[in-house]
């Protein structure tokens, strides 16, 4: 098999990175060695940060609607090559062609909220704040713009960051991971392509060394970031020691909630497809099942376990595949490890799917069904990234309530009931940040902001929508007065709207 040699994008141009480590991309469900990339140095890294910086000052005066207008064609492009990126997602991932298509289009909400970028930059307006002075403020760039992202979304979190960060005027320098490069080294081409001027986005490829550089650089005025908590933690303590703006959205432990009310067919179709999809591989996966009752727990396990069983499982190219692999074959035996964990800790295995991971070269695991967790087993308290699921009995819904809230990571959470009452109460008192009724991955909309609490989320500010209009801009309060004639002598007070 003839091995790819990726390179980095910096200002436009092809560049092969001189860091002293290569990169070996897998396709994960064959277990090989398709592509490579030799890493960004922190040279390299220094180079596009300054391409970016020595960029922002023409590119921060382009008028939104120009930027707006980039966006439009860019939009039309990934439309165009929708089934080309979701092949290099899937390739390097392993999650399914439909899956990848879906991820394609998540992130492509994303560019279609900001070709309305004038809209979202709107100030507000005060007149006569006091006699002949007006106010209002102003939302303007920061400068460059930097974002280091994960391996199991290569298209839609890129996207979260420089497509808001660009549309908002800034600059940006993309870290994309070593495992899964392709998509978002051909996103950035395509950003070429919808006339994005060069140097305004730089794609590198790299670990550490490229990432501290970028949280110690100057230049770098913010940073963003999605991955595991103690990366996260990392990233937010460096990059604030350094003055920069940190948003860094990390680990997850979401829970479901199934009430006794619940429909039964329509919980077990969200538990399936939130807990098993992209093999589990998701910061939004449902990986604790809570159900209130012992009757609801059989019940549930009863229609789970033979879909879980018959779970079609392989690479993303067989016909009708329902799960592809994980990521690697390190994260493959961790996952494991979990599962020997868990019932170590005297959880009951009902579907075992471990099995699977013996029988193929690629890094497949089946679905995993676990009963009676409890709160003290590393399977409940830690984020597994893989296809297993726990369900927790427990008696009441307040029960349940405190259960969920009482977790260090506080991303995403579900209840599942026909009660409106029990769902009103929950959304509100859930100590959680995204929330969903009868919805089991609550993921939000573009126009919405994706954020969790607690130990999921370093920094105030959370991604896309308002929220990231407001991360990738400054804020500016302009009070202003014209010369009218009128000499009122010095002042040696503050102003107030009642002052005339």
């Amino acid at each position: 098999m003839s091995i790819n040699h990726l390179r980095h994008i910096i200002n436009g141009e092809s560049i092969k990175g001189t860091c002293e480590r290569d990169f070996d991309i897998y396709n994960p469900a064959i277990g090989e060695v398709t592509t490579k990339i030799t890493g960004a140095s922190a040279s390299d890294t220094a180079k596009a940060i300054a391409v970016a910086n020595e960029k922002f000052g023409e590119w921060s005066k382009v008028t939104p609607s120009k930027r707006a207008q980039i966006m439009f064609n860019y939009r039309e492009l990934i439309i165009k090559h929708t089934d080309e990126l979701a092949e290099l997602i899937s390739k390097e991932h392993g999650k399914t062609l439909a899956d990848a298509v879906g991820e394609v289009g998540r992130g492509l909400e994303v560019v279609e909220y900001c070709t309305s970028i004038n809209n979202h930059l709107k100030s507000d307006f005060t007149a006569d704040v006091s006699t002949g002075i007006d106010s209002y403020n102003l939302r303007q760039p920061l400068g460059v713009c930097t974002g280091i992202v994960p391996f199991n979304f290569p298209a839609m979190v890129p996207m979260w960051m420089y497509v808001v960060a660009i549309a908002c005027g800034n600059t940006f320098v993309l870290k994309l991971s070593e495992k899964v490069p392709s998509c978002g080294l051909r996103l950035t081409e395509l950003m070429h392509e919808a006339g994005l001027p060069n140097g305004v986005l730089n794609t590198i490829v790299g670990d550490k060394e490229a990432v501290d550089e970028i949280l110690s650089n100057e230049h770098v005025k913010a940073v963003s970031f999605v991955g595991s908590t103690p990366v996260g933690e990392y990233i937010y303590q460096e990059g604030c020691r350094h003055n920069k703006r940190v948003q860094a959205l990390c680990g997850a432990k979401n829970h479901m909630i199934v009430m006794p009310d619940a429909d039964l067919e329509q919980s077990t179709d969200a538990i399936i497809g939130a807990a098993y999809g992209s093999a589990g591989e998701r910061c939004m996966a449902i990986s604790v099942v809570v159900a209130v009752g012992d009757e609801t727990a059989d019940r549930l396990i009863e229609s789970l376990s033979p879909i879980i069983k018959s779970l079609k499982i392989g690479a993303y190219n067989e016909a009708g595949v329902e799960m592809g692999p994980v990521i690697s074959k390190e994260s493959q035996q961790k996952i494991l490890s979990y599962v020997d964990a868990g019932v170590k800790a005297g959880a009951k295995l009902v579907v075992d799917g471990t099995s699977v991971s013996e029988n193929s070269e690629g890094f497949f695991i089946g679905g995993c069904l676990f009963d009676n967790v409890t709160s003290d087993m590393s399977i409940y308290t830690d984020e597994i990234f893989g296809p297993v699921l726990c369900i927790v009995r427990v008696s009441t819904y307040d029960e349940a309530l405190t259960l969920v809230s009482d977790h260090e990571y506080g991303n995403g959470t579900a209840i599942f009931t026909r009660d409106g009452d029990t769902a009103r109460h929950f959304t509100s008192h859930v100590q959680v940040g995204m929330v969903g009724v009868n919805v089991p991955i609550p993921v939000p909309v573009a126009m919405h902001s994706f954020g969790g609490w607690k130990r999921s989320l370093f920094g105030s500010s959370g991604t896309h929508g308002m929220e990231g209009i407001r991360f990738y801009t400054q804020l500016k309060t302009v009070t202003s007065r014209w010369p009218s004639g009128i000499r009122k002598g010095a002042e040696f007070h503050f102003s107030s709207g009642k002052d005339v």
